[in-house]
């Protein structure tokens, strides 16, 4: 079993770091990383419902199960940031935009997903309970984390938006730190 979290929280971190470099930031990998914890939490209430254990299949469709919700997360707030840098839109209207236009792209990607695991997870024959977790892991974290990454996501951004304002705004630059806007024109 601790292997197992181990080789999770590796995977974690790799992303956060890829997400890091993408975005050339510290805050949104966080806020898309924000979601992983309900795709876990239904992954496994789902197996607990299933009376299956938490095997080595079983954590890999919690590896792919997630990819998909980072996947989803990240249509919302790259939307975003999009709208922030090229409309102007404030971070409230940008992630509002965000979340009307991505609404679709993240259904239908999570619906294909559990359609794809409903075989592993109905299958009979041979073989077919090694399966199962799979199936069982992804199936229940996207039902859980499609509902819950529509309503935190979101929040968390505005979240993260409102902090670094006020960062920014608590800490004024002081004259001769080399801030561009102190250099004479």
């Amino acid at each position: 079993m601790t292997n197992e979290l181990l080789l999770l929280a590796a995977a974690v971190l790799v992303m956060y770091i890829v997400l890091g470099v993408l975005y050339e930031s510290f805050i949104h990998p966080v806020t898309i990383l924000s979601t992983l914890p309900s795709a876990g939490i239904g992954a496994l209430f789902a197996l607990i419902l299933a009376a299956d254990d938490l095997t080595i299949i079983a954590l890999i469709g919690i590896i792919l199960l997630i990819g998909i919700v980072k996947k989803n997360a990240i249509l919302m707030i790259d939307f975003a940031i999009d709208a922030e840098r090229t409309e102007g839109l404030s971070a409230r209207e940008a992630i509002y935009q965000a979340c009307l236009l991505r609404f679709r792209p993240i259904l239908m990607t999570t619906v294909a997903a559990i359609f794809a695991a409903l075989p592993l997870m109905f299958g009979t024959g041979t073989g077919s309970e090694l399966r199962h977790p799979l199936g069982v892991s992804i199936v229940g974290g996207l039902l859980l984390s499609q509902v819950l990454t529509l309503f935190t996501t979101p929040v968390i951004y505005l979240a993260f938006d409102r902090l670094a304002k006020r960062m920014r705004g608590a800490a004024p630059a002081e004259p001769g730190t080399g801030d561009l806007a102190d250099m004479p024109a």
